[in-house]
């Protein structure tokens, strides 16, 4: 079964101290590339996310937002971090006074800055909210898969159409082969009795010409790989490690097939049929390169 690896995955959890929203964005990319930002609370769980993210959505880019805040009456003790408190005041004076600047309002500026407040908390209380955050994170990255199995079967739906397509594309080639091979036949001969004129043919020496010829613009090989290569396809697409990687090199060998059945089969109607082969195949393609 295919996935893509467009999803969308969203969890809120409210009760009367905590809010989380956690939003799970995934688009395609040829390797794994997961953006996130953890609440600077949780900033040590950053790799037991990122371990689970590569094991659960495998490719695509991930993008996740986590937003982390207290709504009850509970507040949290606080302590100023006097460092950096100092360094930014001293920073901030220094470059005031260089310009001239007012430094009236310079304190509550400082107190409005990051990490100028640390928030004591106990390991219990920290546990607890992270299991509630990590739960959150969980279910929306299940979310998100489910979203993805969604998308595939649409895919499938669709590349399997395109692959019909050209299977039936096939089917009028294969038709066509014997009617194009004998008007060949009857145009050298044709051509050879005008450049001759009243000499008469050798007729073994013209079919030893003949068949050389032909075996030249002979495209049995090619609709033989084709029909093998498009089994494949639909044998890889509906097998349980299908992948984007392994259908999107079976789409090039089929290209390459169609490319060279248009290249030797000097009839006008196949070569028409192998525009919109090639016409299909480029649509596979397409959505192959958002298959996981």
């Amino acid at each position: 079964m295919l996935k893509s690896m467009t999803g969308f995955g969203t969890v809120i959890i409210e009760n009367d101290s905590l809010s989380i929203i956690v939003e799970v964005k995934s688009i395609n990319s040829k390797s794994q590339d997961f953006s996130f930002k953890l609440p600077r609370i949780f900033q040590d769980k950053e790799a037991e996310v990122k371990t689970f993210l590569g094991q659960t959505l495998e490719r695509g880019k991930v993008s996740i937002s986590i937003d982390f805040s207290k709504t009850g009456s509970i507040k949290p003790k606080l302590s100023v971090n006097s460092e950096i408190f100092k360094a930014y005041y001293e920073d901030l004076k220094r470059n005031a006074d260089m310009v001239n600047a007012d430094t009236h309002e310079l304190l509550r500026i400082v107190a409005s800055l990051p990490e100028v407040y640390d928030v004591e908390k106990t390991e219990g209380e920290t546990q607890h909210e992270w299991e509630l955050v990590f739960g959150a994170i969980k279910e929306a990255v299940k979310k998100c898969d489910e979203f993805r199995a969604a998308e595939g079967g649409t895919l499938q739906k669709q590349i399997e159409s395109y692959i019909n397509c050209i299977v039936e594309l096939s089917g009028k080639i294969n038709e066509q082969d014997p009617i194009r091979l004998d008007r060949i036949r009857e145009r050298i001969r044709e051509r050879v009795q005008e450049h001759l004129k009243t000499k008469e043919i050798d007729e073994a020496r013209f079919e030893q010409e003949l068949i050389y010829y032909i075996e030249k613009l002979d495209i049995t090989e090619e609709k033989v790989r084709l029909k093998s290569h498009l089994d494949y396809f639909i044998e890889t697409m509906h097998s349980p490690e299908a992948n984007g990687k392994k259908l999107g090199f079976i789409a090039q060998e089929i290209g390459r097939e169609i490319n060279t059945t248009g290249s030797k089969a000097n009839d006008a109607q196949i070569q028409r049929w192998v525009v919109e082969m090639k016409d299909e195949l480029e649509k596979i393609k397409e959505q192959t390169l958002n298959i996981l």
